[in-house]
């Protein structure tokens, strides 16, 4: 039976992360995953490197880990298609344009810096906007990434600094230290991460639910988008709880394509895209930026997210959703894994090692579903 330090279940762009950063701690950490890493809910998102501010926790996460990113730049690979190109937070009108100020009140007092433009501004940004709308947020400092490779970069530095990655045969168990595999193999772990998703098969009681999205992308537009637009009544529709819903999310890629989303949708566990939804996305788009309409889309595709109900994630040890202390967490990231990746990792060896955190990681947790709206079943 080969052992290991720390053994993560998930090659997604957390748990390559956690494998680069956990062999950066001299830990002997092995990496399991059945399908080609990055291709699960990293390969189906945007890759929005992105400062939130729905809660204090939420926001001390990520402006920490956008940090992590912001040092990493040196070393990504062309690959990576780093590019710091900023969000805008659109306003439509004057009640959102006050949304708009309480906002950058909050990212000022938290040190994260931002621009208050006023209409005429926003038009000079994105001359693409439709007119008429009264302004919005600019936050400089956020990027765009090309996730499936950054998970591959994590990957490669994992190994490079000694980590094994284990790729092909899935994983039936993990309990007490050992993961045992599809191909009757044993492999034991002092510590197993879950870094699965919205796959709560190795742990019936996370407090997890699936959240399918959309996302559509277009022929090449170089020019047409600077930034990454953002309505502000995204936070509202990104986190109801039944209800299918549209927001307009738009980002410019390098290739001079466009992204655009974006769709949630609760109890649809079927990957198909969804003409409805799609045609709702794009209506959305359309209607802060009509110009899309002579656009061509190339490509549709679904991903989905994993929620928590507090919609903040579960980051370290497992114990308060059963009596495994082998067992550990990097889960419930919903559309933000791509951003906390490195942050999360951080916090998690943080806790492994007894080292003192930048932020404090109480709010990450894992903790009892007893008051929670819901629990995976």
């Amino acid at each position: 039976m080969k052992s290991f330090d720390v053994l993560i279940v998930g090659a997604g762009i957390v748990g390559c992360a956690l494998a680069k950063e956990c062999a950066e701690a001299n830990l002997q950490v092995g990496l399991v995953e059945t399908n080609t890493p990055g291709s699960g809910a990293t390969g189906a998102g945007m890759g929005h490197l992105v400062v939130m501010d729905d809660s204090p926790a939420q926001l001390a996460l990520t402006r920490y880990s956008r940090t992590l990113w912001q040092q990493l730049i040196p070393e990504l690979p062309p690959a990576v298609e780093y590019e710091s190109r900023g969000t805008l937070w659109v306003a439509t009108d004057d009640e959102e344009m006050a949304e708009v100020h309480a906002k950058y009140d909050t990212y000022f007092a938290a040190g994260v810096l931002a621009e208050v433009l006023n209409a005429s501004q926003l038009a000079t940004e994105e001359p693409n906007l439709r007119p008429g709308l009264a302004g919005g947020l600019l936050v400089p400092d956020d990027g765009v990434i090309y996730p499936p490779a950054a998970a591959g970069f994590f990957l490669e530095q994992a190994q490079a600094r000694g980590a094994t990655y284990l790729p092909g045969s899935g994983v039936v168990a993990a309990s007490r230290g050992e993961l045992r595999l599809a191909d009757g193999a044993t492999l034991h772990g002092d510590r197993i991460v879950l870094a699965t998703g919205t796959n709560c098969a190795l742990l019936p009681s996370l407090p997890i639910k699936s959240r399918k999205g959309h996302l559509l992308i277009t022929d090449r537009y170089p020019g047409f988008l600077h930034h990454q637009l953002v309505e502000l009544g995204y936070l509202k529709s990104a986190h109801k709880v039944q209800a299918d819903s549209v927001a307009f999310n738009i980002q410019p890629r390098r290739t001079g394509q466009i992204l655009i989303g974006s769709s949630r949708q609760y109890g649809n566990v079927d990957p198909a895209t969804d003409s409805f939804m799609l045609e709702r996305m794009l209506e959305r788009a359309q209607l802060y930026m009509p110009a899309l309409s002579k656009l061509s889309v190339l490509r549709a595709w679904t991903g989905f997210r994993a929620s928590t109900p507090d919609n903040l994630p579960l980051i370290g040890p497992a114990a308060a959703l059963c009596d495994d202390e082998s067992l550990w967490l990097a889960v419930g990231f919903e559309g933000l894994g791509i951003t906390n990746a490195p942050g999360a990792a951080r916090l998690l060896v943080d806790q492994m090692l007894n080292r003192t955190p930048v932020i404090d990681t109480a709010p990450y947790l894992p903790r009892s579903t007893a008051n929670h709206e819901y629990s995976h079943a």
